[in-house]
């Protein structure tokens, strides 16, 4: 590839308000060291629409022939969950690198082996937030031990999915077996960037509620039930010594949406602040502090894609940088990026927040 543009095929690049439209396609387009070279859809219409509005040179009504396609150097999988193994363990096989969206199997076993069948492979996990230039300035400072002992952290995320209301196209995030649910997808994101920070977690407490087990789809005027849960509040203990408090708060209206990760220690505090209304892992975030701190990196790609409802506004911010990391994995030969290894982490760390509610028993 030395010399030549990156070529990445997505597989699930809709034309109509898609994530991959908002996110990947404008993160791709920011950087001349990566080309779209090809996009997938299962049905012929909506692949060729795809390819035209986002300039693909190629487009595959089935996604096998996309990953079979020997001028495809990443693979990028962004479709429903349950879909994401048979996809991902085929661009494995053959020998591609990948990147997939968050959470990367259904549930913990799938996470795993997509991560073994990897092995040496360059792989990416959407789990874009830790990739943030502010999250990763953040963690520096509290590397430093700029912020001397610490003390105390506390977060405190929204996103306005999973409340009392939603679309038929969404049902799907609140069924258990679909594997895509406000745990581990807010409280996923909401995980990383606490680790990626304050270092892995070691111990957990939490509770965990369902307040609308009913849930209103507006579009078709039916009522579905929803079987996971839509609020967390935690109490975890991180390798740096920090407990943190936590706070997930689903539901919350677009004007009242927050995220907030504040750190204090014996000699200074910092805060990560946002308000996406879809999350920690969308848009940016501002880091303030008492202590002298540099500017973060400016982000490699901004502003929404040529497919994006309103709502995604800024989701290429996080991922370009993630494809960026990618990138220069792929030139040097490293593995710096987060991979599907992390993604078997945080699974793992999910669960056991789940657990830890389920059964009161500190994890």
């Amino acid at each position: 590839m030395a010399g030549n543009p990156i070529r990445v095929g997505i597989i699930g690049a809709d034309t109509k308000a898609s994530w991959a439209g908002a996110s990947h396609v404008p993160a791709l387009m920011a950087q001349p060291q990566l080309k779209l070279a090809a996009v997938a859809t299962r049905r012929e219409e909506s692949a060729r629409q795809a390819a035209e509005l986002f300039g693909a040179e190629r487009w595959y009504a089935d996604p096998y022939e996309l990953i079979s396609d020997p001028s495809i150097d990443v693979v990028t999988v962004a479709v429903k969950v349950p879909a994401h193994r048979e996809l991902v363990l085929a661009a494995l096989a053959a020998g591609k690198a990948v990147y997939a969206e968050s959470p990367l199997g259904a549930n913990v076993a799938e996470t795993e082996e997509m991560a073994a069948a990897a092995g040496t492979l360059h792989t990416a996990i959407g789990l874009q937030g830790s990739l943030s230039p502010s999250v990763r300035r953040a963690a520096e400072i509290v590397a430093q031990g700029r912020l001397g002992r610490l003390l105390s952290a506390r977060a405190t995320a929204t996103t306005f999915g999973n409340g009392p209301e939603s679309v038929s196209a969404y049902e799907y995030f609140d069924k258990a077996d679909a594997g895509a649910s406000f745990m581990t997808i807010a409280v996923g994101h909401v995980l990383d960037v606490i680790e990626t920070v304050l270092g892995d977690i070691t111990e957990i407490d939490a509770r965990t509620e369902l307040l609308w087990p009913e849930v209103k789809l507006v579009d078709t005027g039916t009522t579905t039930t929803r079987e996971v849960p839509d609020h967390l509040d935690a109490i975890l203990k991180t390798s740096s010594g920090a407990p943190v408090g936590v706070q997930v708060l689903a539901g919350v209206p677009v004007p009242d949406a927050r995220f907030s990760l504040e750190v204090r220690g014996a000699d200074g505090w910092l805060r990560l602040t946002g308000n996406h209304p879809a999350g920690v892992q969308v848009g940016d975030l501002t880091l303030t502090s008492n202590v002298d701190v540099e500017e973060p990196d400016r982000p490699v790609a901004t502003g929404t894609g040529p497919a994006a409802a309103e709502i995604w506004t800024g989701a290429a911010i996080n991922v370009g940088e993630v494809y960026a990391s990618l990138a220069r994995d792929l030139a040097d030969g490293t593995h710096h990026t987060p991979g599907f290894a992390r993604a078997a982490h945080n699974s793992r760390l999910v669960a056991r927040v789940e657990r830890a509610a389920r059964t009161g028993v500190r994890q």
